[in-house]
């Protein structure tokens, strides 16, 4: 199929149209390839992950062959992710389906390493000369374009079609895959596939795809509140003969109940959580005592801050894992930050001294008027980094020493920013 864009540039998806877009997928490849430029380009997706592929190197013409995992480490894997207790959903949704439309169901971890496959027999036997099997690596960066790897880099449910794959060898295959997430915290787990010969193309199969996707998102919220249910039951009689400050959370940090405080949706956690005294950001010194299925964190309302943090690191080395860590005696916690977080502690962590409502709406949005939104931004980030951030004027505690983990290259630095303070600072980075 094909369509003119605004500026005459013919786009081609390469389905449904048979031999003539699969012509012009070829000639906007082969363009891509010699670096000229061209009338016909594929779709934006497609466009971009050849963009993608290019830059990192990848020969078109290499086989999709891949080192295999070893089958005990693809065994650690599925036991190590919740999607091994979502396969009997995915084989119900999908697995049948795949066999009867000459298709496969590729089910892939976090890096694009398949954990499961099921579906058409002559089709399995097809895929092990693609090297479609268990353990074999398909991100874009080990097999160009493809809907697993492709899906891993953007984010977003697609299909990719003969010719819109970046490796020749590709060419006679169709996919659509989708990213499944966490809904407890939007955290991405892996992806499920449906894969088969190109002819067994269908413009259906990526919406089916994606409902199955989220019907095993569905499911993993169901067990979620299934086991926050049972963990309030069992906390409920404990937070009643407790004075003060307490909650009750599961493993992942997400409440089940409190009393003496306001109620909030999650308490971000250390990841080696042990029982005893534990420096919180979000709360101070607390006490920390393990219950089925979760903790009990209790207040110290009347400790000291002796285990407050005395290091804080922002990392925006990657701006899809943009952090903060701090340190103290009792340890370490990292939070994850939205970009907006992230563009106002760089403001503060540039501006040491301190910057006032206004001189950080200056910095953030190029307008000193907008305090408000700064305000309420700033109030959402002390509810984490309390012990760390003072305020009047807004700036990082006295002692607390602050280093900023910059991209590789200081020009890469929040590229979504539109923030004058980071602006300023990827123009020194070109600069120099």
């Amino acid at each position: 199929m094909t369509e003119t864009g605004s500026a005459g540039v013919l786009r081609v998806t390469g389905q449904g149209a048979g031999r003539q877009a699969t012509r012009l997928l070829h000639r906007a490849r082969e363009a891509r390839l010699a670096g000229e430029p061209s009338g016909v380009v594929p779709r934006a997706e497609i466009d971009a992950s050849w963009d993608r592929v290019v830059r990192s190197g990848i020969d078109p013409d290499q086989s999709p062959e891949s080192e295999l995992l070893e089958a005990d480490e693809i065994e650690h894997r599925r036991r190590s992710t919740a999607l091994g207790e979502l396969m009997p959903l995915l084989r119900a949704g999908l697995a049948s389906i795949a066999d009867a439309a000459q298709q496969i169901m590729v089910v892939t971890d976090t890096e694009g390493r398949v954990l499961w496959r099921q579906g058409n027999t002559g089709v399995l036997r097809r895929a092990h000369d693609i090297c479609l099997e268990e353990g074999a690596a398909w991100a874009e960066a080990a097999t160009g374009t493809n809907a697993i790897g492709t899906a891993l880099a953007a984010r977003v449910p697609i299909q990719v079609h003969s010719a819109e794959h970046f490796i020749r060898a590709l060419h006679g295959w169709t996919c659509a895959a989708a990213p499944v997430r966490d809904p407890r915290d939007g955290r991405l787990i892996g992806i499920v596939d449906i894969s088969g010969p190109a002819s067994t193309f269908h413009p259906a199969t990526l919406a089916l795809v994606d409902s199955v996707a989220r019907l095993a998102e569905g499911e993993i919220r169901t067990r979620h509140l299934a086991e926050i249910e049972r963990l309030r039951a069992v906390a409920a009689p404990i937070l009643c003969r407790i004075g003060g400050r307490a909650l009750a959370v599961d493993v992942h940090g997400r409440l089940a109940a409190v009393t003496g405080m306001p109620p909030v949706d999650r308490l971000p956690l250390p990841k080696s959580l042990r029982p005893g005294p534990v420096w919180l950001p979000s709360l101070g010194m607390c006490q920390v005592e393990p219950l089925p299925g979760g903790w009990l964190v209790q207040v110290d309302d009347v400790g000291t801050t002796a285990g407050a943090p005395r290091r804080v690191v922002l990392d925006l080395s990657r701006p899809r894992a943009l952090a903060v860590h701090l340190t103290g005696p009792l340890g370490s916690v990292k939070q994850r930050l939205s970009p907006r977080h992230a563009e106002l502690l760089f403001a503060l962590a540039v501006h040491r001294q301190g910057r006032t409502a206004s001189e950080l709406a200056r910095d953030i949005f190029g307008d000193a008027t907008r305090t408000v939104t700064v305000r309420a931004e700033i109030s959402r980030l002390r509810r984490h980094l309390a012990e760390v951030l003072a305020h009047r004027p807004y700036r990082f505690g006295d002692g607390v020493e602050v280093e900023v983990i910059h991209p590789e290259h200081g020009a890469d630095l929040l590229p979504h920013s539109l923030a004058p303070v980071v602006a300023e600072a990827r123009r020194a980075a070109r600069a120099t």
